[in-house]
């Protein structure tokens, strides 16, 4: 297990104005979130009833996700950017209760994130795990360091749950994910979870709306339609661009597919 980079000032750390990674931390039942991320998750909360949902429907999906790209797909490095707050199953958890090889990146910059990270950095002895203080469009410094712990000439997972939705049209988010898919070999899989807007769910740009003005960092909705334009060029594994509660679900007692949630994903294998 490598070291963990020296914790930052707590200046870094704004507790004047809400954060997504404290309120979906507060969606997910955790302790890590502070008195104006839960005032603002419960405004949320009241503007769309279903958005905690939401945050449970992506976590279920890593885990599926992981778990397929494991046992099916034989991978066993992780390039997981856009991390979060540390919670139950994370990416390490997963792959290395199917396959203790396995190892891991974490690639965050958010300074509450990188205070926890500790929690990212356990590991079985024969995987490893590290992470990373760093900004997701910054690629040449993730790349290079995400190669001191994984072989970059083998398969990689590139996990972006989540966190493209922060990345402006006027900032290109296509090119963005391409340039680092172009990077990894044949064999890696991109696994990409997003928030759409959808005339179905109306509820959901109204809760964004209230986001965008009170909270940090800002997001950018897009159509399911053109969240699938992010695997342009990959085989899009079945059952496509679905909303994460359906995407391979585990089976349940009640008939039929689970309720959809705005949070839609997918897993693409670069050929």
């Amino acid at each position: 297990m490598t070291s963990l980079t020296p914790a930052p000032e707590n200046s870094r750390i704004d507790i004047t104005q809400p954060h997504t990674a404290r309120i979906w931390n507060y969606w997910l039942g955790g302790k890590d979130n502070y008195e104006v991320d839960r005032a603002a998750g419960d405004r949320i909360r009241e503007l769309h009833p279903d958005i905690g949902e939401y945050a449970r429907a992506d976590r279920l999906f890593l885990g599926r996700a992981v778990t397929h790209l494991v046992t099916g797909a034989g991978i066993r490095q992780f390039l997981d950017i856009g991390t979060g707050l540390p919670t139950a199953d994370n990416t390490h958890e997963v792959a290395q209760r199917l396959a203790p090889d396995a190892r891991v990146v974490y690639v965050d910059n958010d300074p509450l994130v990188l205070a926890h990270a500790r929690a990212l950095l356990t590991s079985t002895p024969e995987g490893r795990t590290d992470y990373l203080d760093e900004d997701l469009r910054h690629t040449d410094a993730i790349l290079e360091h995400a190669g001191k712990t994984l072989d970059l000439t083998e398969p990689v997972a590139l996990m972006l749950l989540g966190v493209v939705i922060f990345v402006g049209d006027e900032e290109d988010p296509y090119a963005l994910v391409r340039g680092l898919l172009d990077r990894l070999p044949a064999g890696s899989h991109l696994v990409l979870s997003h928030t759409v807007t959808t005339p179905a769910m109306p509820d959901v740009d109204e809760a964004v709306r209230f986001w965008n003005e009170h909270g940090t960092p800002k997001l950018t909705q897009r159509t399911p339609e053109r969240v699938a334009r992010f695997f342009d060029g990959l085989e899009l594994l079945e059952p496509g661009v679905v909303s994460c509660s359906r995407w391979r679900p585990e089976p349940q007692g009640a008939p039929g597919e689970p309720a959809e949630v705005a949070m839609f994903g997918g897993v693409g294998r670069k050929h």
